[in-house]
């Protein structure tokens, strides 16, 4: 019997028979080939953009369709990983970077961005970790001088992900070296001199998707280019981290079950000692297993979606969100490549690769050490608090 997930209304069901058309037509069939050149088309986000499936939520004053209901980003982002192609990363534009512009821009500012972004005609990115500064963000190098007229930045990120194809990238910047937190957030774009890019870096996974170092080299931000004050930028952050580290629990929860599908089908049919896989116990409970674990953890996903859509998800929830489903998509996608066997190990069979696209999951929007540390501190177990 299929699991019954209680927080979608009908209409979300026909966007997802919509988003599933979509993907299966305009995204999927390019996966091998997004994968063996090392980027997606840029096209791509035109298309999804001529769709109506980015930025949904922005009002129509910009282009968009207004619908501020987190349901409808989950649902894309699940028929991108089962039918289109995970290094598409369309919810990092949508979900990601461009909610800096909703919440922080002032309205010149979002009349500039928005729209073209809304439309995939400006690809973004947003730019915060560094070599020497990863989950810790207050120990960045890059930093931004305020000369009056513009802001002067310098220093170089890594690791950023559609960081060739950005057309606008948000930058955290360090503006008061005396001050650890104090930063901000500003928007380089494509063409400003001193801005220029590393090569494409090579990745055990996801290797349609364009990640480079960016470098910044006396570039001179515009004023009307900061988002906010120039000191809360940090502040600015942290309160996007939540509904980041959603987007990712949504993406690992999915890609497990994707991969659980697979692995039901493979032992259906693959025979070993003359009957089918999946009649051997072993195999059995060990899917039996998975099958309640996933169910569980999607209920939880589930009831995140939706404190987030109330405005109510915390801190401590998404972090637990993204630990748990990221943390399971892990152990999913490495039992079932065993249940594979040695096919498990061809990249020709799609498990090899959800195994190592998984593998940077634990990693990104804080690595789930963080995670765990942001949970505890939600428990009141720090090292300032006495046990």
């Amino acid at each position: 019997m299929a699991f019954q997930r209680t927080h979608f209304a009908p209409e979300h069901e026909q966007f997802r028979d919509v988003a599933r058309r979509f993907m299966q037509k305009e995204i999927g069939p390019h996966a091998d080939h997004w994968r063996e050149q090392g980027f997606v088309d840029r096209e791509a986000y035109r298309k999804t953009g001529e769709q109506g499936f980015l930025l949904m939520w922005a009002g129509p004053e910009y282009g968009g369709s207004g619908v501020r209901d987190l349901r409808y980003e989950q649902i894309l982002q699940e028929e991108n990983i089962r039918f289109g192609d995970p290094a598409f990363y369309q919810n990092l534009h949508s979900m990601v970077v461009a909610p800096y512009f909703d919440k922080f821009a002032d309205q010149a500012q979002k009349q500039r961005f928005l729209p073209p972004a809304i439309r995939g005609d400006c690809i973004l990115a947003i730019a915060m970790t560094e070599p020497n500064a990863g989950s810790d963000l207050a120990g960045m190098r890059t930093h931004a001088e305020d000369k009056g007229d513009h802001w002067l930045l310098n220093g170089s990120k890594t690791y950023i992900s559609n960081g060739l194809h950005a057309d606008v990238v948000i930058v955290a910047a360090k503006t008061d070296p005396h001050v650890a937190h104090a930063m901000g957030l500003f928007v380089v774009e494509r063409g400003m001199s001193g801005f220029s890019r590393g090569r494409k870096l090579k990745k055990m996974g996801l290797h349609g998707q364009d990640t480079a170092d960016l470098f910044f080299d006396d570039v001179h931000v515009p004023k009307e280019n900061l988002l906010g004050e120039p000191t809360k930028g940090f502040a600015y952050m942290a309160q996007c981290l939540a509904i980041e580290r959603l987007q990712v629990a949504i993406g690992s929860i999915a890609a497990a079950q994707v991969a659980f599908d697979l692995t039901l089908d493979y032992v259906k049919q693959r025979r070993a000692f003359g009957k089918p896989l999946g009649m051997l116990q072993h195999v059995r409970f060990t899917l039996a297993a998975l099958r309640a674990e996933i169910n569980a953890a999607q209920c939880f996903v589930d009831q995140c979606v939706m404190l987030g859509n109330d405005g109510q998800l915390s801190v401590d929830s998404a972090a637990s969100a993204k630990w748990l489903a990221t943390e399971l998509e892990g152990k999913v996608v490495d039992q079932c490549v065993q249940l594979h066997g040695g096919a498990g190990y061809m990249d020709e069979y799609r498990i090899s690769r959800l195994y190592t696209d998984a593998r940077v999951s634990r990693i990104f929007a804080g690595a789930n050490e963080i995670m765990l540390e942001i949970i505890g501190r939600g428990l009141g177990l720090d090292e300032r608090t006495p046990v």
